[in-house]
């Protein structure tokens, strides 16, 4: 007959691992869900899509919205886009600024021949503009 001390005690110790295997398993899809969040907000909000110059008639920039103020312009581009035949509409590049003495710079700069750099971003985020073009730099202005 086998003691019932002795199967407590491999109930007990049964019963630990099975715990044990639980909180590890647990932590470990708390810190994968943690690292797959950081992956998706990284490759959403701050990894640069692309990058390019464009180049144009700078129309305005200004400063607006509700709660984050942010820089916001437009370029319009050489030459016409159609989206359906028999219309015309001028190419607009829009974008946003997040630097405050490049858009104090490109504000005085209304009317201008511009070519600016800028950087693509998949998602927008509040305090960096409405747009998914953000301008680094003024490359020159005629």
């Amino acid at each position: 007959m086998e003691n019932p001390i002795e199967e407590n005690q491999v109930d007990s110790s049964r019963g630990k691992r099975v715990r044990r295997f639980f909180r590890r398993a647990g932590w470990t899809v708390v810190v994968l869900l943690v690292l797959g969040g950081g992956l998706f907000v990284y490759g959403r909000y701050y990894f640069v899509f692309g990058s390019g110059v464009k180049a144009g008639t700078l129309n305005y920039v200004v400063k607006k919205g509700y709660i984050f103020k942010t820089y916001e312009g437009v370029l319009i581009m050489e030459g016409f886009r159609t989206e359906r035949q028999g219309t015309l509409q001028s190419n607009q590049f829009v974008f946003s600024v997040d630097n405050a003495n490049l858009a104090d710079s490109l504000m005085r700069l209304s009317g201008r021949h511009v070519e600016l750099k800028y950087n693509e971003y998949i998602g927008t985020l509040p305090w960096r503009g409405y747009s998914n073009f953000i301008v680094e730099e003024i490359l020159s202005v005629q």
